[in-house]
């Protein structure tokens, strides 16, 4: 079963899509000679730029950071407002085992990227500061770092001491907590940590916890608690928070987060000066290497940031000094390393579970190598439930130095480490942000009240809560999503904050049931009301003046006459008097009908038509495709789309067979049997029949339909196994053209096309090019044939839809690209079986056909002065730099602009922007859909930084690293996303979280730099950009093929902020109580939130998996099931037996409400722990580290912190 085999996603079979009969789409003024030539002002030079203010959401009420940025409360944690309990599975203690490698992407890329301050090759020499650390800490120099001298590291020693005094700074009552989670590694460098000492007990921390009741547990070679020689030691800042794992976050009032300093890792990572590369490195103090591995994560206390765990002074052990380090450098981390740091948890360690992959000796969480004995030389502290590890010399030597891999993605391996380096004090997962609990607070927050979008500049609730909107003049979030509601006045301050300035625009979205479609306009043979010089469409921005006689441009200031026939008077208020009246003078989003002007060759558009063109080799006949297609069109003609549900559809369609020759079918309804005509000679493709090809369904429906059953009995014995895939393009290009309209062609494909004819293809398959600098010319097509017919293809308004049913390599990325530039999709079914992937494929095609979409349209993106459009992202086709070209524009695709400025933007007035998009309904009506969207403007960077939305940046990059794929090398393309991410929270960190921002005089409470500030509305960016890095199209496992990368390229390029978000981080739902309407809170996606007892249903948006625990109730398993036992499910289901109880029914409820909210159908998979089929769930629990090498969560959390010192510094 391959991982990215995606399904696809239909609508309820035989039901119109939701909303029908109303309109859905509007054309555009763009794109025209003459007159309709678009005004964009004087361009500059920009360089992308990052946030500079930051929104809270709903979730998280809003101040003003300037007035109070960093709390004075001591810990310096800090996540935000405060809000309840961190939601936790309740069983968290099984396996906890893989979680840690952390990779540094590729080198940032060097084009339209800024360009900081290069990076200076060696790092500031080591500052030794007053540490409280407990246990050995000896200071290794790293990579590319001057090395201490050893009086420099007896003097730092001298300051670590273990005192005997009862625990100060966690606050009254701590302990360990009792739920074992994994320790965190990364594999990064360690630098110099800060100096500073322990500071008092939080005013406000989480609730005191008890001591768990327990033994101090038998030392096991796996999970128990680790025996000290695997303990790291890094410099850190100490630890002043609450202790974390048992207890709630409260997070603080202000809006700001920081974060304890994430471990340090023995390597220094270094980064390709390319694009924006990191300046000086910083000295980076991780989680203090306290002497017992982790009971001390950081928790969210009350201020402003997060804390680096600190160690603790338990009574009991006497103090510890550690002898002089060891002087040898630390060797250089190699791609082999990448498996090390791991420490188990502490306290309350589970036993190995059964299950997880085998094939390797024990290890520590995960960690491959020897499993590591007790540490030589350190008697530490005792905490309940763990063991006492005796005392022993330290060793004082390293492994000798490895030469880096500059392909490899280093991360040191245990075996290569010194003894004492083995320990690394583990952060708590609860302790840093959780996706859970930020889209939780927002669901709270903004769920109850609709969302009016009449203010302008203001954010919407995220895409994961549910919500109604009302149209007051800007338009609905579900029609256009900005990755900032308020943007700098300036290019430098973009430039300086690094927040990518973007809206994902989904011009012809769905919309639910209480939402109103967008009203359409006509304005009879004058057409739509425009200014006269950058043509912007008549909108709630216009300001008429002159008693109503003229009005003045929002978007140039241009003045324009108001045409006789729309004049009215205005009120006192200077409106209006029909404002209210008017759609396009109210509402943000609206329709008008297009003129004979806005057609081409100034006629009336015919309706479109559809054409089915059917491989029927042997490949596709024996797959059982040719039959389960020709079965299911008979009855899916009656769905084709329309707008009015009452009407029949105008919609033409056609029908061609072919393998390395293609047959037409003249279906007249005069004939009583359909006639086939063969074309063999397909280097030059024409249409051998015009009248009879293309038909109405309910005339010809009679001779359709015999030959849709003829066709699987006419293949059935073929033996040809060639195909071509060129020429049909190009049939169904010359139907359109002979019909003289626009449509759509479905290709039901399974090979490669390797039959002489234009557009022939080899198999240049090759895994040994991936992670080379080569390896971007497998996402190149491999001529340029089909981007040639592609434009044809626009010219004509032919889109391609293209269904793969591959049982080998096909090359997706060349066959892709006339579906990708058309506005087409790509479906891909690989090693499609007929029962296992019939019902996930036929919901496919039935919603692809049955969908709205406009045909022939032109997308242009206008702005106010001082912003202009400058880069477009999704399916499509450019012949100008302004006007997107869509042979077909369905529901479901997303344009994404990128802005730039061009000038000075104003505080007073803000900056508009309007999408207008001309196309052909699917009645043959000529239409202008619009959107408008009005933002704030700021001067202040804390104001960019209060209004971001990070799920539509996550899109944005995405979509932008998935295209650099093209020209950049892989590993480029990672350290650039890296790196803008770094900067825009250094830019925070720096402008937004310290005391001159706040107007402090004092800059002893300036927080240090040990402690990572994040914005409250961009807490979550670390953890969703680290799954975009994970990703398999940017870091794919060893069983991902080269066409799933290609395909999830293209796929992702059209996808909306709502589908992508499920994409890079899935939903993760308990199966526990399904009582009444709500679902189940979601937990976090590590495999320690799994419970052995539980069930749990996952949704990554391409699949639903559905993962079982070996010790599962048998209540529950005969609930969903009907079987008690375990060993008795079937893992080969793809639907749940219908169960008369109402937990089956209330399951069955929910899959299919996940199905009806995702573009595509998602086939359901059965998982039983310790199922071979696990690896591929355990593949979409992204907080874990990756079986292909990327980081956990807090690895990249840390790794992160230590990117933004180093340019802080």
């Amino acid at each position: 079963m391959n991982v990215n085999q995606q399904p696809p996603m239909a609508s309820p079979y035989g039901q119109p899509q939701p909303g029908y009969g109303q309109p859905s789409y509007a054309p555009l003024g763009g794109g025209y000679p003459g007159p309709y030539g678009p005004y964009s002002g004087p361009a500059t030079a920009y360089q992308p730029g990052a946030p500079q203010g930051y929104s809270t959401y709903a979730s998280f009420p809003s101040k003003a950071v300037a007035a109070n940025p960093v709390s004075d409360l001591p810990s310096p944690l800090d996540l935000g407002s405060a809000r309840g309990p961190t939601p936790v599975s309740t069983n968290q203690a099984y396996s906890q085992y893989a979680q840690g490698d952390i990779q540094n992407g590729p080198p940032p890329m060097d084009h339209s990227m800024a360009q900081p301050a290069h990076r200076p090759p060696v790092s500031q020499p080591y500052s030794q500061g007053a540490m409280n650390l407990s246990g050995p800490h000896p200071s290794y120099p790293q990579q590319y770092q001057a090395q201490p001298s050893m009086q420099q590291m007896t003097n730092q020693m001298s300051g670590m001491q273990v005192g005997s005094g009862p625990l100060t700074s966690t606050g009254p009552g701590y302990a360990p907590p009792p739920s074992s989670k994994p320790p965190i590694s990364a594999a990064y460098s360690a630098a110099a940590p800060p100096s500073y000492t322990q500071a008092p007990p939080p005013v406000s921390g989480a609730p005191s916890q008890p001591p768990p009741p327990s033994e101090p547990a038998a030392p096991q070679p796996y999970y128990d608690g680790p025996p000290p020689s695997q303990q790291q030691h890094f410099p850190s800042s100490p630890y002043s928070g609450p202790p974390p794992s048992s207890q709630p976050w409260a997070p603080a009032d202000s809006r700001q987060q920081s974060f304890p300093p994430g471990p340090p890792t023995p390597a220094q990572q270094t980064f390709p000066n390319s694009a924006p590369p990191p300046v000086s490195q910083a000295s980076y103090s991780g989680p203090p290497p306290s002497s017992q591995p982790g009971p001390f994560p950081p928790t969210f206390a009350p201020p402003a940031q997060y804390p680096a765990p600190q160690p603790p002074s338990q009574p009991g052990p006497p103090p510890f000094h550690s002898g002089p380090p060891p002087q040898c450098p630390m060797p250089p981390p190699s791609m082999s390393q990448q498996q090390a740091n791991h420490l188990p948890p502490g306290p309350m360690q589970q036993p190995p579970q059964p299950g997880m992959q085998g094939g390797y000796p024990p290890q520590q969480n995960g960690a491959f190598g020897q499993p590591r004995g007790p540490q030589p030389g350190y008697a530490g502290p005792q905490y309940p439930g763990q063991q006492n590890y005796g005392a022993g010399p330290a060793p004082t030597t390293a492994p000798t130095q490895k030469r880096l891999d500059p392909d490899s993605i280093p991360s040191p391996q245990v075996s290569e480490l010194p003894a004492v380096q083995k320990f690394r004090h583990r952060i708590d997962p609860d302790a840093i942000p959780s996706p859970i609990q930020v889209i939780e607070d927002d669901r709270a927050n903004k769920s109850s009240e609709p969302f009016t979008t009449g203010v302008k500049g203001q954010t919407p609730p995220l895409v994961t809560t549910n919500f109604q909107v009302k149209d007051q003049g800007n338009a609905s979030p579900r029609f256009i999503r900005c990755t900032a509601y308020n943007i700098p006045c300036t290019a430098d301050m973009a430039k300086q904050s690094q927040v990518p300035l973007a809206a994902v625009i989904k011009p012809l979205a769905m919309l639910p049931p209480d939402e109103t479609r967008p009203y359409i306009v006509d304005h009879g043979e004058a057409g739509p009301i425009r200014c006269n010089r950058c043509k912007a469409y008549m909108c709630p921005y216009m300001q008429f003046i002159e008693g109503g006689r003229r009005f003045q441009c929002g978007f140039c200031s241009c003045v324009t006459d108001v045409p006789p026939h729309y004049f009215q008077h205005l009120d006192h208020t200077g409106k209006r008097v029909d404002c209210c009246d008017r759609p396009e003078l109210s509402l943000g989003s609206y329709e008008f009908v297009a003129t004979v002007d806005y057609c081409k060759n100034n006629k009336l558009p015919q309706p479109p038509s559809f054409i089915f063109f059917i491989d029927v080799s042997y490949n596709a006949v024996k797959s059982g495709m040719v039959n389960i297609v020709c079965q299911e069109l008979k009855t899916l003609l009656d769905y084709l789309p329309r707008e009015n549900p009452e009407v029949d559809s105008v919609v033409r369609v056609g029908f061609v067979t072919y393998n390395k020759v293609l047959h037409f079918y003249n279906v007249k309804s005069s004939l009583a049997q359909p006639q086939m005509m063969v074309v063999s000679d397909v280097s030059d493709m024409f249409l051998p029949l015009l009248d009879g090809f293309l038909v109405n369904v309910n005339d010809s429906r009679m001779v359709i339909e015999s030959l849709l059953d003829q066709i699987p009995e006419m293949f059935a014995d073929t033996r040809e196994t060639e195909t071509v895939f060129g020429p049909v393009i190009q049939a169904g290009l010359e139907a359109l053209k002979a019909a003289d309209c626009a449509g759509k062609l479905f290709l039901f494909h399974s090979s490669l096309p390797i039959a002489e004819a234009p557009g022939k293809l080899k198999n240049r398959e090759d895994k040994k090019l991936v992670g080379t600098d080569k390896e971007k010319s497998l996402f190149q097509p491999q001529s340029g044939f089909y981007s040639n017919l592609s434009k044809e293809c626009v010219a004509q308004g032919c889109c391609v839809d293209l269904f793969l049913f591959p049982n080998q390599y096909v090359d997706v990325a060349t066959l892709g690209v006339v579906p990708v530039s058309t506005g087409g999709s790509v479906y891909k079914y690989t090693y499609f079986q007929a029962e296992m992937d019939r019902e996930r494929f036929l919901n496919d095609l039935r919603r692809d056909v049955q969908k709205p979409m406009g045909f022939d349209a032109v997308m242009r993106v206008r702005t106010s002065t001082g912003i202009r459009a400058t880069d477009f992202f999704g399916s499509f086709f450019m012949s100008n730099t302004t006007d997107v070209e869509l042979a077909g524009l369905d529901c479901d695709k997303t344009v994404t602009v990128e802005f730039r400025h061009d000038d000075k933007l104003s505080e007073d007035t803000g900056a508009l922007m309007q999408c207008a998009v001309l196309y052909t309904s699917c009645s043959g009506q000529r239409r202008l859909r619009v959107h408008n969207m009005a933002v704030n403007c700021c001067s202040q960077l804390a104001d960019l930084y209060r209004n971001c939305e990070t799920d539509t940046i996550i899109n944005f990059f995405s979509k932008y690293a998935y295209r650099s794929l093209l020209n950049t090398p892989t590993k480029t393309v990672r350290d650039t996303l890296v790196n803008q991410c770094a900067q825009i929270l250094a830019c925070y960190r720096k402008n937004c979280a310290s005391p001159s921002s706040a107007g402090q005089v004092s800059h002893s409470h300036s927080p240090p730099l040990g402690q990572l500030i994040l914005p409250e509305c961009m807490k979550l960016l670390p953890v969703y950009l680290n799954c975009v890095l994970k990703s398999d199209v940017l870091q794919p496992g060893a069983d991902v093929s080269v066409d799933d990368r290609a395909y999830l390229r293209q796929l992702l390029s059209c996808m909306d902020v709502s589908e992508s978000h499920v994409f890079f981080y899935p939903r993760l739902l308990p199966l526990v109580k399904l009582d009444g309407g709500s679902l189940p809170m979601a937990v976090r996606n590590s495999e320690e939130r799994l419970s052995k007892g539980g069930v749990y249903l996952l949704e990554t948006g391409l699949y639903l998996f559905l993962w079982v625990g070996a010790n599962a109730q048998q209540e529950l398993l005969s609930n969903i099931f009907g079987t008690p036992t375990f060993s008795q499910i079937d893992p080969n289901m793809t639907s749940l037996p219908e169960l008369d109880n109402p937990f089956s029914q209330r399951l069955r409820e929910i899959i299919v409400s996940f199905r009806s909210q995702r573009s595509r159908y998602m086939k359901l998979m059965v998982v039983k722990q310790e199922d071979k089929a696990e690896l591929i769930f355990k593949h979409f629990l992204c907080e874990d580290k990756s079986a292909s090498g990327g980081a956990s969560y807090v690895d990249f959390l840390c790794h992160m912190h230590k990117e933004i010192r180093q340019l802080l510094s």
